[in-house]
């Protein structure tokens, strides 16, 4: 016998009797597979930190790219569907511009997360469309300061002050909340960001796997070059 809820599966503008949708839920298992990043605010900024999750020796890691500068001000992490995120991070990009052009200012960064959300949402109330797959952790700075963002497959958005999503989302959280700070410098959030990461991959933390992203004060949103973030990781885990 077929489980009752296998008709409320088929198409995304279905509640189950429960007010569930399915297809939301499973675009949420498709970020809970995907690689493990981490955010944190700190006292000047927000940094970025994600594992690339190498499998192959024969994989170049510059080819893999989870982190995305979205504005001069503005960068994201993703985890969960490549190729889902690369669409949204394009539209991010678009929203960003057309705000620059029309009100001839930077756009903030709640506003951007929120238009993304609006986005995201659509993909999930109208029939011959599925949710995106991805989750995206948005770092920026803005007039009102550093903001760190996590938005839903559902187009739900939540600030926070450090948080992960992907695989190893749970036990980097739980470190994060143990060892999280108010003021902390930009080198001991660098640092926590990477100890929180390392809980959460299954295995040994691959140096050339991690890539780091920080947006602070000057509102440059930058990524740390390979010689930095191995040497953050020597660090902050010792002789990985």
């Amino acid at each position: 016998m077929q489980p009752a809820n296998i008709a409320y599966d088929r198409t995304i503008t279905v509640f189950s009797p429960d007010g569930r949708l399915f297809q939301v839920e499973y675009a949420r298992e498709a970020v809970r597979r995907g690689t493990t990043t981490v955010g944190i605010k700190y006292k000047d900024g927000v940094i970025l930190i994600v594992d690339k999750r190498i499998t192959s020796r024969l994989i170049e890691p510059r080819s893999i790219e989870k982190i995305f500068q979205i504005d001069d001000h503005i960068g994201c992490a993703t985890s969960g569907l490549v190729a889902d995120a690369r669409i949204l991070v394009e539209r991010a990009r678009i929203d960003a511009q057309i705000n620059e052009i029309t009100y001839n200012r930077k756009i903030d960064v709640k506003t951007l997360v929120r238009k993304l959300c609006d986005f995201k949402q659509t993909y999930t109330q109208y029939g011959g469309v599925r949710p995106f797959g991805t989750a995206l952790l948005i770092a920026g700075f803005d007039d009102t300061g550093p903001r760190l963002f996590s938005t839903d497959p559902s187009g739900a958005m939540i600030e926070y002050k450090a948080t992960s999503e992907g695989a190893g989302r749970n036990k980097a959280i739980a470190y994060l909340e143990k060892n999280y700070r108010d003021g902390m410098d930009f080198e001991e959030a660098v640092i926590l960001g990477i100890r929180a990461l390392n809980e959460g991959v299954e295995s040994k933390l691959n140096p050339n796997a991690v890539e780091i992203g920080v947006v602070d004060s000057t509102r440059k949103f930058r990524k740390l070059s390979h010689e930095e973030t191995k040497a953050y990781i020597k660090k902050a885990l010792g002789g990985i």
